[in-house]
């Protein structure tokens, strides 16, 4: 089969399209005749050595495709147990025409969907989902503030919040990106003061949940742009991993800080029911052929995107 392989840690010049042997499915598994598949900063950072993975391998968490003719999307997270194992980073992932994975892994593409759209959501929105639902208890009608809603997961978070009857205050550097979302309030965080903005849509309270996922860069606004008891979800920080705790403001607005990373069975299926219902519909930024990933890479790394980058895959 084709696929995407990289065989040293690097930029995306590392990448490689080129023949790999067929997978083999074992027990409980099936093979997936991809059609799509997407991109997510895992990728990348898996791409540069972080962490660095044996080789070659495989990249991509998302996919969508084909078992004996039905259409599917796969679960990227494989539980075994208490621990999960995610698609493309413990093994050889969705960037490739064929994959095998466990056979419960594998939801009915919702009627409607293409195959490009269904690649898109799965790990972001099972990401999202677990950290405003699962870790955070979203309540109807709550804020919620979002940092940098081009990227996947802050997209993902603000369809979930909105779905949830949540309002949403989003904030980008390009009032272009903003123009092309839905929320509530946008912020342009190159030139506005978002922690002003946030009390002011609020009425001086501050946002009840804060999805952080960029650390160093936005960590003091988000504490003080939280409210009295807010709670503030934690998934990453692409930014820097160490920014000054700022603890005073834990304690003094009493905030609860919760970690969340990937999500079990039952956050992608709480995820999944709103895709299907149509409540939640994903966002598709660009589409290349597997043969650019390449390309694709690029376009994420310079941060240009709004949504889901999806790579096509020839049946």
């Amino acid at each position: 089969m084709k696929a995407i392989r990289i065989h040293e840690d690097g930029g995306p010049e590392v990448l490689r399209y080129e023949d790999a042997p067929d997978p083999e499915p074992g027990p409980g598994e099936v093979l997936v005749e991809l059609r799509a598949a997407s991109l997510n900063h895992l990728d990348l950072w898996i791409r540069s050595g972080l962490p660095s993975v044996p080789k070659p391998r495989i990249l991509g968490a998302d996919g969508a495709g084909l078992v004996d003719g039905k259409r599917v999307v796969i679960n990227p997270g494989i539980e075994h147990g208490d621990k999960i194992t995610v698609v493309g980073e413990h093994m050889d992932g969705t960037h490739a025409e064929l994959i095998a994975v466990p056979e419960s892994n594998v939801y009915p593409i919702p009627d409607g969907m293409s195959f490009e759209e269904a690649a898109a959501f799965p790990l972001v929105f099972e990401t999202a989902y677990r950290m405003l639902v699962t870790r955070a208890s979203l309540r109807e009608g709550e804020w919620v503030l979002i940092w940098g809603v081009g990227g996947g997961l802050a997209s993902a978070a603000n369809v979930i919040a909105k779905a949830l009857g949540a309002r949403t205050i989003v904030t980008s550097s390009s009032d272009e990106k903003l123009g092309r979302v839905e929320a509530d309030v946008k912020v342009n965080h190159g030139s506005s003061d978002v922690v002003e903005a946030v009390k002011e849509a609020t009425g001086g309270r501050g946002a009840d949940v804060v999805v952080e996922s960029v650390g160093e860069a936005t960590w003091q606004r988000s504490l003080q742009a939280a409210a009295q008891g807010g709670r503030v979800t934690v998934c990453g920080a692409t930014s820097g991993p160490n920014p000054p705790a700022a603890l005073h403001r834990i304690w003094w607005k009493q905030l609860s800080v919760f970690g969340s990373t990937m999500g079990t069975k039952e956050d992608f299926e709480g995820a999944y029911e709103l895709v299907k219902s149509g409540k939640a519909k994903p966002i598709v930024d660009e589409v290349f052929p597997l043969s650019e990933a390449r390309a694709a890479h690029e376009r994420m790394e310079a941060g240009d995107q709004l949504g889901k980058i999806v790579l096509t895959i020839p049946g």
